[in-house]
Formats: structure tokens, C-alpha cells, sequence
């Protein structure tokens, strides 16, 4: 019940549910130290696909083994998938979306409430050392100047191995954490336009889902590269509307694919680009989520692990920053954000009813301006 819950009112993407995660496994439940939570959220930086839908995927396994992985990661994702689906149905009868203006206006600022909370929480755990502030605050400088998310994740590991093994004092050569150059797109399928089948959707999907690494917004130059230039089955128009639906809706980003799915082909191309894109998280949590217990047993891999956690929250506070000065425009904004701090702080308000109330207010905001 709790993924089904988040899934369908966690809004603001990846950082904000890792924010909402922390608050209910972490805080609430005590389902998972801190310290468990924040190596989950280093080793989904390592792995590609939705951070966010990972996370979840890995307390499901934590707490009930593959049974809860598959579970817990299903129940995030299919609330967010139904909501998409009925968006694109309506885009396909009326030509256009629905309003979403009025409700975003009021979840922003207490999302932007929501994220800063669960930063401060998680970066007194993550930050234990001198050492870890400088990376930090290196790392949080390279991300305002657009440094490469991954540079920045592997940089902070990598240098913390580095220095920790000096202090060790040890001379042989250190290992090396290479990353494989992917293409980006699929070598098996032939340059140029592609008649339009679900097999090839398929495909499509899963190999974005295999291969995207970083945020939600990297996925429009995949999609771009690949159902706009390479295969032409979607114009400019209809994959800018695909991702702002998959950014203004609940839950995983990722769900943009439920929506081209169901412009390309109906139902049934919703089910299999979201299935597709989707598979490889269950796989790549499936065969990372029993090794993240023992990388703490070597002082390497936790160092590496360190430096990725703090990488990690940095590039959250760079992301919340931009976020911020676009969600808190005026006076009721402010305020909002404000209440929505000092009621997680004070009284430990449970992050989805502030949402919701966030949303309420919006339109509520909305109806008074238009009288």
C-alpha cells in the first residue's frame, strides 16, 4: 500500500520521491537506517534506469525478498501508468492536454519543502567527515557550473578512494571503475524510418531503459534520437507533450512511455512500451541489491560508495536550487513552501498530505483568480 500511495501522489521527480521514501521507510516505519538508505541511493546512481522507481524496487527487496521487489516496484510504478494512460486517451480524443497549471502552481513550492527536508536529514548522515564536506561541496559546485552528472558521481567516489588509500599508505595501483561506452541507438535496427509494430517499440523501450543513466530530462534526446529523427513515428510537437506529461504527472518520469505508447498504438502499445522500458530496473536491481550489503565489507568499495552518496546529494541540491526559483514565484508560493518546511519539521506532517494539500490550494488559488 505504501509504493501505491507514493506512486500516485509522489510529484516532482526523482529527488522529490527519494524525499517522500526517506520520510515514510526511513523516518516513519524504520524500515531502514539512514546510513542503508543513503547506500541504496548510491548504488541506484550506479546502475541506469529511473532512480526513483529503483529505490523502490530495493526496499521492496530488502524487506521481502524478490517477492517485495517485484511488488514494491509495480505498485510505484502502475498508479502513475493508469493516471498517464487516461492523459493520453484524452490527447488522442481532444488533440490536447489537460489543464495541469492550477494543481502544479500549489506542488512545487511543497515539494520544494519536501526535497530540502529530506536533504538536511540525509546529508547529516552522509557528510561524517572533512574529507566528505569538500567532495560535497566540490561536487555541488561542479553541478551548478554543468559538469556531467556521471563525472560527477564517479569523480567523488574515485577521489575518495584515492585519498583514503593514501592515508593507508598504500602504493600499488588503485582500481579503476570504467563505465562501458553505449550507443545511443539500438545498432540492430537500420538507419531511417521503421514501420511502426510492437516488437520494435519494444525494443525501443527496453534499450532506453538499459542505457539512461542521469535525470528524467536526458530521456527527451533518447526518445528524440530514436522515435523522432531515426524511426519518425512521432513529430517535435508530440514528444515535447509526451515528456511534460511524464514530468507534471505522479511518479516515475519514466511513465512518458505509457503516453507515446498509447499514441503509437492504442492500449496495447502503452502496456508494452512501459513494460519495456521498465524490465531492465527489475533486472539491474535484481542482480546489484544482494551485492550492496558486502561493498561496505571492503574499505574500497565503501569509500567509492562514500564519495558517490555525497556526489549523489549534491547533485539533489543543485537540482532542488533550479527547481526552487521556478516553483517559488510570488507571495503564496513563499508561504506555501514555508508552512510545508515548518510543518515536516515541527510536527512530522506526512509528505503526501501536504501534496495533496499543496494541490488543493492551487486550484482553489486558480478558481478565486478567475472570479
Amino acid at each position: 500500500m505504501l509504493f501505491l500511495r507514493l506512486g500516485a501522489t509522489a510529484f516532482g521527480g526523482p529527488a522529490a520521491h527519494i524525499a517522500m521514501m526517506e520520510d515514510e521507510v526511513v523516518v516513519r516505519r524504520k524500515w531502514l537506517s539512514r546510513e542503508k538508505f543513503l547506500d541504496l541511493i548510491g548504488a541506484t546512481n550506479l546502475i541506469p534506469g529511473p532512480n526513483s522507481t529503483e529505490m523502490a524496487i530495493h526496499v521492496g527487496y530488502l524487506r521481502a525478498g524478490f517477492a517485495g521487489l517485484l511488488v514494491a516496484g509495480a505498485c510505484f510504478i502502475l498508479p502513475a501508468t493508469i493516471i498517464v494512460g487516461a492523459i493520453a486517451w484524452a490527447y488522442v480524443q481532444f488533440g490536447k492536454l489537460p489543464e495541469v497549471g492550477a494543481v502544479l502552481y500549489g506542488v512545487k513550492p511543497v515539494v520544494i519543502a519536501v526535497v530540502a527536508q529530506a536533504l538536511w536529514r540525509l546529508g547529516r548522515s552522509a557528510v561524517r567527515t572533512k574529507l566528505l564536506l569538500g567532495v560535497a561541496v566540490v561536487a555541488t559546485v561542479l553541478g551548478f557550473l554543468g559538469v556531467n552528472e556521471l563525472a560527477i558521481l564517479f569523480g567523488s567516489g574515485v577521489f575518495v578512494i584515492l585519498v583514503k588509500s593514501m592515508n593507508r599508505w598504500r602504493k600499488s595501483t588503485l582500481p579503476v571503475l570504467l563505465l562501458a561506452a553505449f550507443p545511443t541507438s539500438t545498432a540492430a535496427v537500420a538507419t531511417g524510418a521503421v514501420s511502426f509494430g510492437l516488437w520494435p517499440l519494444f525494443l525501443v523501450f527496453v534499450k532506453v531503459g538499459a542505457l539512461l543513466f542521469g535525470s528524467g530530462y536526458v530521456l527527451l534526446a533518447f526518445l528524440r534520437a530514436d522515435l523522432v529523427e531515426r524511426l519518425h513515428w512521432l513529430t517535435e510537437s508530440q514528444l515535447l507533450d509526451a515528456v511534460a506529461v511524464g514530468q507534471v504527472t505522479p511518479g516515475p518520469v519514466f511513465t512518458t512511455a505509457t503516453f507515446v505508447g498509447y499514441v503509437l498504438g492504442g492500449l496495447p502499445g502503452a502496456v508494452v512500451a512501459t513494460v519495456g522500458i521498465f524490465l531492465p530496473a527489475f533486472f539491474f536491481v535484481g542482480v546489484s541489491g544482494p551485492l550492496v550489503p558486502k561493498l561496505r565489507k571492503s574499505w574500497i568499495a565503501g569509500a567509492a560508495l562514500d564519495g558517490v552518496n555525497v556526489g549523489a546529494l549534491a547533485m539533489m541540491a543543485t537540482v532542488t536550487w533550479y527547481l526552487g526559483r521556478a516553483a517559488i514565484i510570488d507571495l503564496p508560493t513563499i508561504v506555501l513552501a514555508i508552512a510545508s518546511g515548518l510543518l515536516l519539521l515541527r510536527y512530522r506532517l506526512n509528505a503526501t498530505w501536504l501534496v495533496l494539500g499543496g494541490a488543493a490550494i492551487g486550484l482553489l488559488t486558480k478558481v478565486l483568480l478567475h472570479w
